[in-house]
């Protein structure tokens, strides 16, 4: 149901922003995306890590852009929130991108990377 709810939250949020920052789907992207973060690690340990001392600056960020979409300043909001995701999940990116690195060397995805000329 997380994986689901992330997904779909990022869809809308996708969505939102190509049809012009429509800050409904913008707002219900966001309210999906975060409740499937819940869903997926569950209240207490999504509290811990919004509110761990040396990520409030990048919660600050992104929660008060969710508050901002909310208000329907949806440009304004979209950029706080993408500095403040950066901001927390810095940490991440180097272990998302080892993944994906990783990726060659699965071998069905190493043969159709041989064959496209990836």
């Amino acid at each position: 149901i997380g994986v689901g709810l992330v997904g779909f939250g990022l869809f809308f949020i996708l969505f939102g922003m190509l049809l012009y920052f429509d800050s409904v789907l913008l707002a219900f992207g966001n309210i999906l995306f975060l409740s499937g973060l819940v869903f997926i690690i569950g209240f207490r340990r999504t509290f811990t890590f919004f509110f761990q001392r040396p990520k409030l600056k990048g919660t600050s960020f992104f929660l008060g852009g969710v508050l901002i979409v909310l208000m329907r300043w949806p440009l304004l909001g979209m950029l706080l929130e993408a500095y403040g995701f950066i901001t927390l999940f810095r940490s991440f990116f180097p272990v998302a991108f080892g993944f994906l690195g990783s990726l060659a060397n699965i071998p069905v995805l190493s043969k159709v990377s041989r064959v496209l000329g990836i």
